[in-house]
């Protein structure tokens, strides 16, 4: 039901996009189980809070709690947006979207460690050495970068098979876009991890402040590509 509702927003935002799955799959609906479990995971407790108190730790995890599900809801629109479009689900996409199911299940708990160490760790009782910053941040990057690497190679695959979706010049130009966007966002994983590997220790965790460069570089990426888009959308007019 949630992912039709968004499909009609989707559609209204890609006007020049011919939305191709209308139906939710059987790989859609499985996916949406690994997301529901996956937000399950990452609740603050299961507990009713008993006393004021507990109350209160709990409630400090919120903004932890908050910044976890944020990132799980932007993969679960990537992830949804590509099926709307494409409607691929042969072994290749299967195996990409398995193997991406994979990480979100299994990097649950790092990114919540990561979030409540930022926001809350000592009403966490989270505890970590300096020496072991380094080692998160890879943990940490090396997730996100094979994330947006799976994203990468599934619009890379419905690229392949644009006369078999036929896709308009504009769509191509659509799918490509995704397809660079998915590399930025890798490329920016792998500078997170370079600048924790030459800062100290002790430093290391400022290579997360890397993360912020995603804006700048969207903002120029998109406005260069819009201008070409532009171009191209009156060239077909024309």
């Amino acid at each position: 039901m949630m992912r039709k509702t968004i499909a009609n927003k989707i559609q209204n935002s890609n006007k020049n996009f011919r939305l191709r799955g209308h139906e939710v799959k059987r790989i859609e609906a499985f996916s949406d189980a690994v997301f529901g479990f996956a937000v399950t995971l990452l609740i603050v407790s299961l507990e009713v809070p008993k006393s004021f108190e507990e109350l209160m730790i709990t409630m400090k995890g919120f903004f932890a709690f908050g910044f976890s599900f944020a990132l799980l809801m932007f993969i679960w629109y990537e992830q949804n947006m590509f099926f709307r479009r494409y409607a691929l689900d042969n072994r290749i996409i299967i195996f990409l979207n398995a193997f991406l199911m994979f990480l979100v299940l299994f990097y649950v708990y790092p990114l919540k460690f990561l979030f409540t160490l930022i926001f809350s760790p000592v009403s966490a009782g989270i505890q970590i050495e300096q020496s072991q910053v380094p080692t998160l941040m890879y943990i940490y990057s090396g997730g996100y970068i094979i994330i947006y690497i799976l994203f990468f190679f599934m619009y890379v695959y419905a690229y392949k098979k644009k006369d078999v979706l036929e896709l308009t010049p504009a769509e191509i130009f659509d799918t490509k876009t995704r397809m660079w966007a998915h590399l930025i966002l890798v490329l920016i994983g792998v500078l997170s991890i370079v600048v924790a590997f030459i800062l100290p220790a002790d430093r290391a965790g400022a290579a997360g402040f890397v993360y912020f460069l995603i804006g700048p570089a969207f903002s120029i990426f998109h406005s260069l590509r819009g201008k070409r888009k532009r171009a191209l959308y009156k060239e077909v007019n024309e």
